[in-house]
């Protein structure tokens, strides 16, 4: 792919040499690595996941580089994006489709500044005051005013294991954000079958899911039921 490929019209990118869009995805799974990476991944994938992340931070750099180019695979395999988090030197590296940073991790304008106009940027955002600074005008964006970002994400809803001692930001933040992005908003913390009925309601198309596929016993069906659940949420949403 190439910086001179046109974008799509929702400014992200398919495979092929056109932007991957984003905007019809719904089911974005973030895992750690795990003994079963490769056969765990592909399970979730045939139950409907269609973005994949690689959250793993315990592992050195020749490690995280043998797990994610795993990961990319599987993913590419099935006309899958796949995001690494945190470490844009290492998605870029090894081909990764894109990076998610936080509030603290490489800014993303040195992530793009890395991976190139092709690549998925995602930015995590948890309080009125990043979301502004994404979307509005600071010294830590862009020229456009706006962070090079493809997609943000907003939560966690609840507080959760994965980001111990984060206060959840409740649904009035989604609703917030998916109003004021000009990008996808993927909502976090605690995505399952009965919560997404409360997110649809505050705005969300897009869910990030963590624990309810990780500790499942079968993710293909668990990843099925899950999508199956927000499909249906949509098309009723949509009328």
């Amino acid at each position: 792919m190439t910086a001179t490929d046109a974008p799509s019209p929702d400014g992200t990118r398919t495979p092929g040499g056109q932007r991957w869009r984003l905007s019809h995805r719904r089911l974005y799974l973030c895992t750690p690595d795990r003994p079963d990476l490769e056969s765990f991944v592909d399970r979730c994938i045939a139950g409907g996941v269609d973005v994949v992340q690689l959250r793993e931070k315990h592992l050195d750099d020749a490690g995280l580089v043998a797990r994610a180019t795993l990961v990319q695979r599987v993913c590419a395999a099935a006309g899958v994006p796949f995001v690494l988090n945190d470490r844009p030197d290492l998605a870029a590296a090894m081909g990764a489709d894109g990076v998610h940073v936080g509030q603290d991790d490489t800014a993303p304008s040195a992530a793009r500044a890395l991976l190139g106009d092709d690549a998925i940027i995602g930015l995590s955002t948890h309080a009125p005051d990043e979301l502004a600074a994404a979307v509005g005008s600071s010294s830590t964006t862009g020229a456009s005013g706006r962070v090079p970002v493809d997609y943000l994400s907003a939560g966690p809803v609840v507080a959760t294991p994965t980001k111990p001692g984060r206060p959840g930001t409740g649904t009035g933040y989604v609703t917030s954000a998916v109003r004021e992005s000009p990008w996808p908003v993927w909502v976090t913390g605690g995505v399952d079958p009965d919560s997404v009925g409360e997110l649809v309601d505050a705005g969300a198309s897009h869910f990030v899911v963590v624990r309810w596929l990780v500790d499942a016993e079968d993710p293909e069906a668990a990843a099925r039921l899950l999508r199956g659940r927000i499909d249906a949420l949509l098309e009723d949403r949509a009328g």
